[in-house]
């Protein structure tokens, strides 16, 4: 078979893919600001217009976002989830706590069925430091996230896990960094705490009631601060 040249759009592809891949992976995580572009283009090997094109091309489909002044940062983990965010960016932050609130609950359901040791292991780990930091609102906001995601992992349902990390994703980084959010989720502890314990004991109905607890409170306060206009949507 004949071997085919190179093309410049291929070339902008193969940057594309390894960018995607570093998102993708996590290795740039969402919120994060990628490397400056020098950097990018002695790692890549390609011109800075190569370089460029590729990441507008990730500018354009959602997974970046360019800060002017202040760098280009990940905007979504994957391509299905900046689809999932152009769609939510359309929709109010009460609609999205009503999607999640059937979601939360059968992955509540399901984590209490299925998780294993290291799974309760792993989600005493993140509610501890989601507790234990207060000082940080984005901080606080991320260990959150956190810990609501290593349970969506213990249902062990791929669909699942996506859906709902690109729909909290959504919701939290929209109202992430203030301290009105961080109030919010200091009075869910309580229901945090019941939530881990009915997935301890594998109490699938507890488990239900405590996350719809969960979602019913944090609904009715963001309603509140929405309200009010502590919170900007």
């Amino acid at each position: 078979m004949a071997l085919q040249k190179t093309t410049r759009s291929s070339l902008v592809k193969q940057v594309v893919d390894q960018l995607v891949q570093r998102i993708e992976t996590g290795s740039w995580a969402v919120g994060k600001r990628i490397p400056p572009e020098p950097e990018l283009v002695e790692q890549l090997g390609v011109s800075r217009n190569t370089l460029r094109e590729a990441v507008q091309a990730l500018i354009h489909n959602g997974m970046l976002e360019a800060r002017q002044g202040d760098g280009t940062y990940v905007l979504s983990s994957s391509e299905f989830g900046a689809a999932m965010q152009r769609r939510l960016q359309r929709s109010t932050v009460i609609e999205i706590l009503e999607v999640r609130h059937g979601l939360e609950r059968e992955i509540a359901r399901l984590a209490a069925a299925r998780r294993t040791d290291e799974d309760l292991a792993l989600i005493r780990e993140k509610l501890a430091q989601s507790q234990a930091i207060r000082y940080d609102a984005e901080a606080y906001t991320l260990a959150d996230l956190d810990f609501h995601m290593a349970i969506a992992s213990a249902t062990y349902n791929g669909v699942m896990i996506d859906l709902y990390k690109n729909m909290s994703e959504a919701l939290y980084y929209s109202i992430s960094g203030t301290q009105e959010l961080v109030d919010i989720l200091e009075t869910l502890s309580k229901h945090h705490i019941a939530l881990v314990e009915a997935i301890r004991v594998q109490d699938e109905s507890a488990a239900e009631e405590a996350a719809s607890s969960l979602i019913q409170v944090s609904k009715t306060a963001l309603t509140q601060l929405i309200k009010e206009g502590s919170i900007q949507i």
